[in-house]
């Protein structure tokens, strides 16, 4: 079954190059031009991945991105923001809202192709059908749920990857770049501080059972997950 990408931009002639790269990369396309149409979409059938457009008109993609993050049917949904905001700080914007990858215009059809897969990759990783769980807190690869007390946890697919392996590799400390090769994967365009913004995510989540406090930050040195106070 081809994959599904949802295109949502207002240029016609980038949605067009984008359209014919994803075909060409045997991806089915379907696009929006607005947060309302996209929505529509949604409605009817969900994609495997959003490529996003920042600016849009009426609710801008920042508002889209941080509205389906919310809803429970769409919130898995990976989202690749595409924009021509180059600053760090509208990078770390992007991913706050819930993108899980930026592009930069203009980009090429082979950076977009290479990123598509990339996220992809992260975030289906392959089920081992193995239960971890460290005081109260259970991760089930199989069913991908993360449980504390019984109740289930919502977590992004790179919150997901990540706090797999921190709880597989415990005790030891990863550095950003580390954490990127193993989490992320080898040969991915994804800056040093995308590390530290899903930290942010995770540790958020982890917070009301009190579960953050396991995620250190080892200055200098980078992250590490430690019941060691």
């Amino acid at each position: 079954m081809a994959v599904k990408i949802l295109v949502i931009e207002d240029e016609p002639a980038i949605s067009e190059m984008i359209e014919v790269a994803l075909a060409r990369a045997n991806f089915e396309v379907m696009k929006a031009t607005d947060a309302e149409e996209a929505m529509k979409l949604l409605g009817d059938m969900l994609p495997d991945l959003i490529l996003l457009d920042w600016m849009l008109p009426g609710s801008s993609g920042m508002e889209f991105a941080r509205r389906i993050k919310k809803e429970e049917l769409t919130n898995h949904i990976p989202i690749i923001m595409l924009t021509a905001k180059s600053g760090e700080s509208d990078k770390i914007t992007g991913l706050d809202a819930g993108a899980d990858d930026y592009i930069t215009k203009p980009f090429s059809p082979r950076e977009l192709i290479a990123r598509i897969k990339a996220v992809l990759r992260r975030s289906s990783p392959q089920a081992e059908n193995e239960t971890i769980e460290i005081d109260n807190l259970i991760l089930d690869t199989a069913s991908h749920r993360i449980m504390v007390n019984n109740e289930a946890l919502e977590l992004g697919p790179t919150e997901y990857r990540l706090l797999h392996f921190f709880m597989t590799h415990t005790e030891r400390v990863y550095s950003r770049s580390q954490l990127l090769d193993r989490v992320w994967g080898s040969n991915v365009y994804v800056e040093e501080r995308t590390v530290d913004v899903h930290i942010r995510r995770l540790r958020k989540v982890l917070t009301p059972s009190g579960h953050d406090r396991y995620v250190q930050t080892v200055r200098s040195a980078g992250y590490r997950f430690s019941k060691k106070v």
